[in-house]
C-alpha cells in the first residue's frame, strides 16, 4: 500500500537515484556514465552475437537492444565523435570475433540497407548525428520550455 501523505525527500549532495536503469544526480558524471553505457552496450552485443540467431536477426537485435542504450544518452552526455567511432569499431571487431563478418570484407556494406544489398547495421555515428539534429529541431520549433 502506498502512503500518499509521505513527503518527497530532497536528494542529498553527492547522492544518486536510478531512472530508466541509469544513476542520476544533480550533476552528470559524464565519464562514469560513458563507461557504464559502453560496457552495457558491449555486454548486450556479445549476448546477441553468441546467440544462435540468423545473422539478419542478430543485426536487428543489436539495433533494437544494444544501440538504444547509447541513443538514450545522446544529447545528455557529452560524447566526442572519436568516442562514437571507437564504439563502431569495437562492434565490428566483435562481429569478426564471432564470425559474423570477415576481417577483409567491405566495412561500408555493413551499414547499407538490406534491400540495397548490405547488412543493415545502424552506424552509431550516424545515429548520434540524427539524434542531435532532432533535438536541435525540436528545441527550435518549440517556443515554450516545459518544466
Amino acid at each position: 500500500m502506498i502512503d500518499i501523505n509521505r513527503e518527497i525527500q530532497e536528494l542529498e549532495q553527492g547522492k544518486t537515484y536510478k531512472y530508466l536503469g541509469n544513476e542520476e544526480s544533480e550533476g552528470i558524471q559524464h565519464q562514469q556514465m560513458k563507461e557504464r553505457l559502453k560496457q552495457e552496450c558491449s555486454r548486450r552485443s556479445i549476448i546477441i552475437l553468441k546467440s544462435e540467431l540468423y545473422i539478419r536477426n542478430k543485426i536487428r537485435a543489436i539495433g533494437a537492444l544494444a544501440d538504444p542504450v547509447l541513443r538514450y544518452s545522446f544529447g545528455i552526455i557529452n560524447w566526442r565523435t572519436e568516442e562514437i567511432k571507437k564504439i563502431d569499431r569495437k562492434t565490428r571487431k566483435m562481429m569478426i570475433m564471432y564470425k559474423m563478418h570477415h576481417p577483409k570484407a567491405d566495412i561500408d556494406r555493413l551499414y547499407v540497407k538490406r534491400k540495397e544489398g548490405g547488412r543493415g547495421l545502424v552506424q552509431i555515428e550516424v545515429a548520434y548525428e540524427v539524434e542531435i539534429i532532432n533535438i536541435a529541431e525540436y528545441l527550435n520549433t518549440n517556443d515554450k520550455i516545459i518544466l
